[in-house]
């Protein structure tokens, strides 16, 4: 009996994983065979929408009058619409005006009184005064300049108990917040993103992604020998791919993770405070060829209103959400046309409009907002800014437009909620299939109605009292009688 068994084992291990792997994916649509604009239902199809951004222009390192980009990794747009693109494999900044018009390039900086130059730069951050940091990777540095391009300080090899001897120091990205504390992407580091205070001294990690444990690898690791077991991939935390900090000091934040929460916004204690009350998480595609995977999302820009934006690097699209969640649109796409990339690389916001950085290309694509894009973004912000009255009326102008938007009737049922016009918010979140709201609102119309009516109900309450007391008094008088008469 025991030999039968062990010869069933191989056989039963081996359907097993079949069973585990075929599982996988297997629900997945691709979102493919939509418009090249579209969005998602509530019921997760991809619907066909109107084109929210559209592109108009590439610009390139030669029409700057600069010479050919190369490799171009970041862009920032900072104050003024002053757009900053690092030009990795030139090991430079080509700074342009709001016209996207070139300004001037830095390739140098004065450090103790000697020129000193980037190598293979790729991250930029650029704050509201002007001030330029640099994730100088070649050189193994962060470079922090003034509005001038003259040097601050530079940060290089860390040192902190939390650090191991055998540490190096590669900054990927970087950004700085309102107090001078400098947040930096480091390559190989898995804890979460690097704290450096004001003077440029390592701090501590934060916001350290979870371990995910494959269940088919950890399978085999638990029927493998210790030297099978060493020669495996360990489990360990997902790396971040990129970061954006908004006004209020928030991280904003992509990762590899394939298995959902690819997207997170951190506080100061690097906990995970995204909202998620959207039709499906924010994560990039949710239907997908299973032989092609999810999204693989490489930069975020976050702007005012807490609305974000994500870039796939794998589709080359952009997604847009609010900050509930909700799937606002999505342009973009890998190809050779205008609007398509090669190898998209990062997105920034210049007013309303948009820059995706392609580096194989070296180009800058321009999308400008069409009408359908600046209603629909004007209602999310003005229902953010506590405008109801504009909110309402931007989104009915957005339905009208994209009747398949259907987290828009949840914005006009919002809205009149605000109002206080608890019926007709009922309706629109039923139409939105807002449970959660409408059950708000239903409870909210409900105290209104008994509100409205109370002397009504309470008279009415008092009469049919009145009248059963009455009415058993009366029955009583008349068994009495009869009582009396037998």
């Amino acid at each position: 009996m025991i030999n039968s068994l062990r010869k069933l084992k191989t056989p039963l291990l081996i359907l097993i994983c079949c069973l585990l792997g075929g599982g996988a994916g297997t629900g997945n649509v691709s979102a493919e065979s939509a418009a090249d604009s579209y969005n998602y239902s509530y019921w997760g199809d991809a619907v066909a929408a109107p084109a929210a951004y559209v592109a108009t222009e590439w610009i390139s390192g030669s029409d700057l009058g600069t010479g050919a980009f190369q490799e171009p990794s970041d862009l920032h747009v900072a104050a003024g619409n002053r757009v900053y693109v690092l030009d990795s494999g030139n090991n430079r900044i080509v700074v342009l005006d709001h016209d996207l018009k070139l300004v001037t390039t830095v390739d140098s900086f004065t450090r103790e009184g000697k020129p000193d130059t980037f190598l293979q730069p790729q991250g930029i951050f650029v704050t509201d005064d002007g001030e330029v940091l640099v994730a100088d990777t070649g050189n193994k540095r962060v470079v922090h300049l003034d509005a001038d391009f003259q040097l601050v300080k530079i940060i290089d090899s860390p040192e902190s108990e939390l650090l191991q001897d055998s540490f190096k120091f590669e900054p990927m990205r970087v950004v700085m917040d309102h107090a001078q504390r400098i947040y930096v992407m480091a390559g190989g580091v898995f804890d979460g993103f690097m704290e450096f205070n004001a003077e440029g001294a390592f701090t501590t990690f934060i916001g350290a992604n979870r371990v995910y444990i494959d269940p088919i690898e950890y399978f085999w690791k638990q029927i493998s020998t210790k030297a099978q077991r060493s020669q495996m991939v360990m489990f360990t935390p997902t790396e971040f791919t990129n970061l954006d900090i908004d006004s209020e000091g928030f991280i904003y934040a992509t990762n590899g993770d394939q298995w959902g929460n690819n997207i997170k916004k951190l506080n100061a204690q690097g906990s995970d405070i995204l909202r998620r009350t959207g039709y499906s998480d924010p994560q990039g595609d949710i239907l997908y060829i299973s032989s092609e995977g999810p999204s693989k999302l490489i930069d975020i820009d976050v702007t005012d209103s807490e609305i974000y934006s994500v870039l796939d690097g794998k589709r080359g699209r952009v997604f847009t959400y609010n900050g509930d969640g909700h799937l606002m649109y999505v342009f973009g796409g890998l190809g050779n046309q205008l609007g398509q990339f090669h190898t998209p690389a990062a997105i920034d916001r210049i007013g309303e409009d948009f820059l995706v950085l392609d580096k194989a290309l070296g180009e800058i694509t321009v999308f400008r907002t069409t009408e359908y894009g600046r209603t629909l973004n004007e209602a999310v912000k003005s229902y953010y800014r506590g405008e109801e009255e504009t909110a309402f009326a931007l989104f009915n102008r957005t339905i009208a437009m994209n009747a398949n938007l259907d987290f828009a009737y949840a914005g006009i049922g919002k809205a009149l909620l605000r109002q206080g016009d608890y019926k007709d918010a009922m309706k629109h979140f039923k139409r939105s299939l807002d449970q959660k709201n409408y059950s708000k609102a239903f409870l909210l119309y409900r105290k209104e109605v008994m509100r409205e009516h109370f002397p009504l109900i309470m008279t009415v309450l008092f009469l049919a009292g009145i009248g059963i007391f009455a009415a058993a008094r009366l029955r009583k008088v008349k068994e009495r009688r009869k009582g009396a008469s037998a």
